[in-house]
């Protein structure tokens, strides 16, 4: 592959891992995977999370591409032939981890530092990821996305809509009005 095709390949995995992890928040997260994220949205005072569990999801996406693009390990343990966009392709799934920790774990729920963004798009993405965590169970919601964020405001109008509706129920602290 030219240096060109791998660029373009880590790049288009990581922005494709937003989509996936999007869909999977939404239907798996918040749907039959609801056990392992609980947690992360009810207060408690623990180091780890079942909801980390989902990394250790995402790291073995990675590293299954690192193998499939591996020729030694494809040849001799796996009986077949290396696919060489695999490893780009699970550098750019390692790529969005690292991005995701970052932000998700380290900026929004400063798990790993203290900083709060007075503006720009890392205080938009703290605003939309807060306004995710509005909702008590894992019905409705909004925002499931972890790095690109819509407008708050629109965030907070369809959480009104939701609590209106019966879709989902919003905390008492959030303003939604």
């Amino acid at each position: 592959m030219s240096i060109f095709a791998i660029i373009a390949t880590i790049l288009a995995s990581v922005i494709a891992m937003e989509f996936i992890a999007w869909g999977a928040h939404k239907y798996i997260m918040h749907g039959f995977g609801w056990n392992w994220h609980r947690d992360h949205h009810e207060p408690h005072d623990k180091a780890l999370e079942k909801n980390d569990l989902y990394g250790i999801v995402g790291a073995v996406m990675s590293i299954s591409m690192f193998v499939v693009g591996s020729s030694p390990i494809m040849k001799n343990v796996m009986g077949g032939s290396a696919w060489e966009p695999g490893t780009w392709i699970g550098l750019g799934i390692l790529f969005y981890g690292i991005i995701y920790t970052l932000i998700h774990d380290g900026l929004v729920h400063q798990r790993y530092f203290k900083y709060v963004p007075k503006r720009g798009y890392a205080k938009r993405l703290v605003q939309a990821h807060k306004l995710h965590h509005a909702t008590i169970g894992k019905e409705g919601g909004v925002s499931f996305g972890f790095v690109f964020a819509r407008d708050p405001a629109k965030l907070k109008a369809e959480l009104k809509i939701q609590r209106e509706t019966g879709e989902a129920i919003v905390r008492d602290s959030v303003n939604a009005n």
